[in-house]
């Protein structure tokens, strides 16, 4: 396994911990070049993993920066180096330090962005990203716990400035989010477990829609009446067409909620339009979705789409 480890004291407590219990695994720092302290963390974990016996590989960020968006830049080219890495060297699985702040904080984001049920569960113990396992073994752990680790066991850790900016919303949740707890008596705990309950609601209706998607896929294209799309209930319409557009496109993510809404009122009627790296095509009462720039030909070798194929006779 890989371990991605930034010096913080999520990750490093992390990191202390798999060495105590003699895991596999290998150290991925990325080094951005953002912060004045940038090179004394690299040097840091370096030295840290040499203490532990691990071994250690380090990533640099050079080249121009974004003027704005810089944090999901910065992100998005973090996950790219690190699992090219995993990839290149055969590792499937790539722990990070997510913890039950972090969740909390997530929660408490979406909740005021209005999020629907996937906002509000927040993160996932594990998800797939280009292909490789993400694991968040931390996320049911208080930060407060992995502190208290630390500092009982003298581990050195780094504290980014940005986590202390209010500029920032989740810095601003995290700076009073014990008003809930002092104020209305709305605990951590509560906090996670509505969490919990929110993400097995999720995982349930990612279970039907996911054999949704697969009664209508065949060979990285769908073909399904408009009645299989619009008989379903409207959450479940929504993300049942995220879905399809994510697995055909083959985005990261699924596109958002208003491109989705607006897809869905297209479609109801004669159209044709791209949307996640996908055509959408529809023609009477019969819906298409192919890969962007393939044939939008309703047209299949067996003559009628899979949805549409009367079923053998036991």
């Amino acid at each position: 396994m890989a371990v991605a480890v930034s010096g913080g004291v999520d990750s490093v407590c992390l990191l202390c911990w798999l060495a105590e219990i003699g895991a596999n695994v290998i150290c991925l720092h990325v080094n951005h070049g953002l912060r004045a302290n940038a090179e004394i963390e690299t040097q840091y974990v370096q030295d840290l993993c040499k203490k532990l016996k691990l071994p250690c590989k380090i990533f640099y960020w050079t080249g121009e920066k974004p003027s704005s968006g810089i944090e999901a830049a910065a992100r998005e080219a973090r996950y790219k180096f690190m699992t090219d890495f995993c990839h290149e060297n055969g590792i499937e699985i790539l722990l990070t330090a997510h913890q039950a702040d972090d969740q909390i904080e997530t929660f408490l984001m979406n909740l005021g962005r209005g999020s629907g049920l996937y906002g509000l569960a927040s993160m996932r113990r594990v998800t797939y990203r280009d292909g490789i396992k993400i694991v968040r073994p931390l996320l049911y752990v208080p930060r407060a716990e992995l502190k208290q680790y630390c500092d009982k066991n003298g581990v050195k850790y780094f504290f980014d400035e940005m986590n202390s900016d209010p500029h920032y919303t989740r810095v601003r949740i995290r700076q009073n989010r014990h008003l809930l707890s002092e104020k209305l008596g709305i605990s951590d705990a509560r906090i996670l477990l509505a969490v919990q309950n929110l993400g097995r609601v999720r995982d349930a209706l990612d279970e039907e829609i996911a054999e949704k998607v697969k009664e209508v896929v065949n060979n990285c294209r769908a073909i399904f009446s408009d009645s299989f799309l619009f008989d379903l209930a409207p959450d479940i319409r929504l993300k049942f067409l995220g879905t399809l557009i994510q697995k055909i496109g083959g985005d990261e993510y699924q596109p958002r909620l208003n491109s989705l809404s607006n897809a869905l009122d297209k479609l109801q009627y004669d159209c044709k339009f791209t949307l996640g790296h996908c055509t959408l095509r529809r023609l009477g009462q019969k819906i298409l979705v192919v890969p962007e720039g393939t044939k939008t030909s309703f047209r299949t070798r067996h003559g009628k789409p899979k949805s549409e194929r009367p079923k053998k006779e036991e």
